[in-house]
Parts: structure tokens; sequence; C-alpha cells
């Protein structure tokens, strides 16, 4: 049984307690909420802070639990996508003491994933990041393990922007680099928040990871992306990768979504499936918001049994 929800981020500007009832209102199983500091976001869909693991204390755990008891929902991950591998060592710092908070704060709420990025020194080979990742995420994991925590690695590339040329600001793009990371840290608690979306616009297979990392799956988002092959003609792959493809909402791209469902059953994925939205076509309203996550439930439907 695969349990449907979305991501918090999207719901930018509602409270904890009305993306819970939003949830259950709607049919969802559970939801990943964000769990940024408090502040001013870095970029779109950053800076969401759903639950705020710096002032949330006894009590408001047990209102978090009481909440969620009563909706019938449940919390799929916690999610933070900062850079852990920013080449300047203040801001990692920062980045890193904040995931280990997010899995302290998982652990006191018995979620069992934490959702972030690897990061990356854009300027940076994938060898000299691999380096830095060595150096840098052991002692994360570790922490994890202390907690019984499982991390799961979103595969985006974070390649959008000038800023983020030419390498992106996430290492975790690849079968090949997934590879190496899990060679270095072989700890099983290390894994995928896997979104095949991001296969799609790095010309690759959006199945087969499913099944050559099926005991890594930790998470899963659901996106979808559409190329436009008449634009990729015309720039190439060396391109912005925004110039070829836009993200789409499920069921409006390229994502092969009865293989990519077919697959999950046949290496018996049984966690969370979360639908994330950041299409631009719907974001001029809040009505196109709710519109975005209802509709791709509705088309996500032929695939997971909602109650």
């Amino acid at each position: 049984m695969l349990d449907l929800g979305f991501v918090s981020a999207i719901l930018a500007d509602k409270s904890f307690e009305e993306v819970i009832s939003f949830a259950s209102e709607n049919k969802f199983k559970c939801v990943e909420l964000m769990c940024w500091p408090k502040g001013k976001a870095e970029r779109r869909y950053a800076g969401v802070t759903h639950i705020d693991v710096d002032n949330t204390e006894n009590k408001g755990i047990s209102e978090i639990n009481s909440l969620l008891k009563k909706k019938n929902i449940y919390i799929s991950g916690l999610g933070y996508y900062p850079n852990p591998l920013d080449p300047d060592d203040e801001k990692s710092d920062v980045y890193i003491n904040h995931i280990i908070r997010v899995i302290k704060m998982a652990a006191r709420l018995g979620v069992p994933v934490v959702n972030t990025f690897i990061g990356r020194d854009p300027e940076k080979s994938v060898g000299d990041n691999l380096r830095l990742f060595k150096k840098k995420w052991p002692p994360i994991v570790k922490v994890a393990e202390e907690y019984n925590i499982k991390i799961g690695i979103e595969n985006c590339p974070m390649l959008f922007t000038r800023d983020e040329w030419p390498g992106g600001k996430n290492l975790a793009t690849t079968p090949a680099i997934w590879k190496k990371m899990f060679e270095i840290i072989p700890s099983r608690i290390f894994g995928l928040n896997y979104d095949p979306s991001h296969m799609i616009w790095q010309q690759m297979n959006e199945i087969s990871p499913i099944f050559n990392f099926k005991d890594r799956l930790h998470h899963i988002h659901l996106k979808d992306v559409k190329i436009h092959k008449e634009k990729l003609d015309n720039v190439g792959i060396m391109a912005y990768p925004l110039e070829y493809h836009t993200p789409k909402i499920p069921g409006n791209g390229d994502v092969r979504w009865d293989k990519f469902f077919s697959a999950l059953t046949s290496v018996k994925y049984k966690g969370p499936v979360c639908i994330e939205v950041e299409d631009k076509d719907f974001e001029n309203s809040e009505k196109d918001i709710i519109k975005a996550i209802i509709t791709s439930r509705d088309f996500l439907k032929q695939f997971v049994h909602l109650d």
C-alpha cells in the first residue's frame, strides 16, 4: 500500500494546523513538512517553516501529535533542502547544524525520515565534491544512526540559474554518483528521496533507478516535467536547463507514471509518495495552488488507492 501525500512547501502561507486539516479534508494520508529556519527564503519553495525545530518544546510536540491523530494524518518526512557543501564554510556549518537539529526533531516526533540535499560547490568537479562529501557528511549520518532516522537525499541537480552554474548545488544527481556516495557511506540509513522528474530533463531513464536502488528508497516525490524538444534542439544540453524544460504537476509532463508505479510495486516499496508542486501554471492565486494539488491527486488515484 502506497500512502499519498504532498510536500508542504507549496502551502507556504498556511499554518501547520491548516496544512494538516487540508490534507485530512482531501483524503491524503501524509504530508512532508518543511522545517527551514525562520527567516527570508533564499529561492522559490525554500524558507518554509511548518515545524520550527528551534522553538518547539515538549508541549508543542504533544500538540502536533494530537492534531495528527485527530486528523488521521502522519508526517512522511521532515524536509530541509540547503547546500551543506557550500564553499563558504560558515554557511555550510549553519546548514549542517540545522540538518542535525531536524534529525533530532524527527526523533522526538517519531518521524522516520529527514529529506535534504547533499549540496555541492558548483565550481568544483564531481571528484572534488565527493572528497568534500567524504569529509562533511559522515558526522551527519552518524547522528542519524544514533537517532535511528533515515536520510532521504533528493536527486535534484539544483542547476537552474546563473549562480548555480556550471555544476549545480546538489551532488546527488545520477546513479553513478549515488553509487560512489553509498560506497563512501555504506550505512543503510542513508538513501534517496527519489524524484523521477529530474531524471527526465537530464535525458535519463526514470524507471531503472527504482530497481537498481530499491534498498535505498526512503521517500518518493511525485513531480512531472515537460521537455520542449524544439527548444532543446535550439539551445542544446549545455544551456541553462530551464531553457528547455518546465516542471509540471503529475500527468502534465513526460514521466511514464504507469511504469513508475509498476516498478514501485515490483520492488515492494510501501512508503509515502508525496506530490511536489513546482508548476508555474498553478501559481497565480491560492485557488490555483489548491487546484494543482487536487488535480494531481485525482490523476494519481489510478495508481494509489484513496479511502
